[in-house]
């Protein structure tokens, strides 16, 4: 944290430093440019395993593709190795099972080494003890919303100067280390950037820009932020929020504006839950959102996809990825038990907050079409029209949509929609900007009834 910047900015408020204890640790720079960080990483680690002392290995990774491919191809070298001494090679990830990342904390045997290869999870999250060596890639992955197309992505980015430094520090906690940067050092003076790009620059503000509206705050443009967003963002959100209804042609904050501020969500699911309130899906409505509060629920470990494939197949249905079968059996069927206890947690508090407003929270059974319009009725700005087999056209941005691999809709070309003949309790197994999902919306606005499709 850049503490200057925060004092000046309260008025050049008095900071304390709280001096930690740290060892020396030597940084060691590439002479030349690097074209493939995960091979030069693989060679990195099997050069300190063969060369250098006992001492734990920490290598910093993007994301958990590479992760994979990383520990992969490190099991593979070192099996070609004949008299290697074992290395504990393991991965840390968000999305690992719990019981998984708890393997980097426990004592390896002995005359083992263990390789933790990490996401930045490893920077500040958490810390293990015994690391001596540090291998940084230099990369990481940031979420950035694109106002554009109205969503966002994760994005490979390379670290900065910052990041580099923390990553650095990670080889010096309990014992002298060594830190080895897959760049060199004019790339880390003249390319890399003195400190990360501060979120509220690179998100989606349109919950932000609600919480000052309800504040009564007037001017967004103008708003002292430490950090002021682009124009676009600001902008975008309250177009977003215009067409969404929670703000008035005056740029005041309306009625269900002031509902939809009460809750702590992105605008679209606020106003989900407050249109199903009125007509008798709430229930399911609270599912859908708490759901898409959490990181994917399914995971696919390595070596067993095509058993992952096969057990998340009995719970999607063709209607679409938002209406899914429930499950308790978290384990046997492959979903994250932590992710599931958090939204058990999240769907409490969200229904706390809707008894406080006196909302009716009821469930209308499988009545799936009442699901999907209350779904299209707070994601429309997001609905796109059909092209051709499998592609779409986004119907504001003009920007062309496809779905997801891992979608239950994907492949399956023209999808009759009947209704549903069988009782359903459905699931949220996905992240909006993650998964393209396809719905069926009818149009009420007089005239005869017209069927169109919405790409959520």
């Amino acid at each position: 944290m850049d503490s200057c910047k925060f004092s000046t900015f309260f008025g050049n408020a008095p900071t304390f430093k709280i001096p930690g204890r740290t060892y020396p640790v030597e940084i060691i720079h590439q002479k030349d440019h690097v074209d493939d960080y995960v091979a030069a990483a693989v060679k990195q680690v099997i050069q300190i395993h063969l060369q250098h002392p006992s001492g734990d290995i920490l290598v910093f990774m993007p994301g958990q593709e590479e992760i994979e491919v990383s520990c992969e191809v490190l099991n593979e070298r070192l099996n070609e190795i004949e008299g290697a001494l074992p290395l504990s090679i393991l991965p840390i990830y968000s999305q690992l099972p719990s019981d998984l990342q708890a393997m980097i904390f426990q004592q390896a045997s002995d005359g083992v080494r263990k390789c933790i290869v990490a996401t930045n999870i490893a920077e500040t999250s958490l810390t293990v003890d015994g690391i001596v060596y540090v291998v940084d890639s230099g990369y990481c992955k940031l979420k950035v919303y694109n106002p554009r197309i109205g969503m966002d992505a994760l994005q490979v980015y390379p670290v900065s100067q910052a990041n580099a430094n923390q990553r650095s520090g990670r080889a010096g906690r309990t014992n002298p280390g060594r830190c080895y940067r897959l760049y060199t050092q004019r790339q880390y003076l003249d390319e890399l950037l003195e400190a990360s790009v501060p979120e509220i620059q690179r998100t989606n503000l349109a919950n932000t820009v609600l919480l000052l509206k309800s504040l009564k705050v007037g001017d967004l443009l103008g708003f002292p932020f430490m950090d002021a967003p682009p124009q676009d963002n600001i902008l975008n959100s309250l177009y977003q929020l215009w067409m969404l209804g929670a703000i008035d042609n005056d740029d005041q904050l309306t009625g269900l504006g002031r509902q939809m501020a009460e809750f702590p969500l992105d605008p679209p699911q606020s106003k989900m839950l407050i249109v199903a309130s009125d007509l008798g899906c709430a229930s399911e409505i609270l599912t859908i959102v708490s759901m898409l509060s959490v990181p994917a629920t399914f995971y696919r470990p390595k070596g067993r996809e095509e058993d992952s494939n096969s057990k998340r197949e009995k719970f999607q249905v063709l209607e679409s990825d938002h209406l899914t079968y429930s499950s308790s059996w978290c384990t046997e069927n492959f979903i994250h038990v932590k992710a599931m206890r958090k939204v058990r947690e999240i769907r409490g508090q969200l229904e706390d907050i809707m008894n406080k407003q006196k909302m009716n929270i009821a469930s209308c059974g499988t009545e799936w079409d009442t699901v999907r319009r209350r779904i299209c009725s707070a994601y429309f700005h997001q609905g796109a029209r059909l092209k051709a087999i499998g592609e779409y056209v986004n119907c504001r941005t003009g920007m062309p949509c496809h779905l997801h691999p891992t979608s239950a809709l994907f492949g399956m070309g023209s999808i009759d929609w009947e209704p549903l003949t069988k009782s359903v309790y459905y699931l949220i197994h996905c992240h909006i900007f993650k998964i393209i999902t396809i719905h069926r919306v009818r149009n009420f606005s007089g005239g005869p009834a017209v069927w169109d499709w919405c790409i959520i």
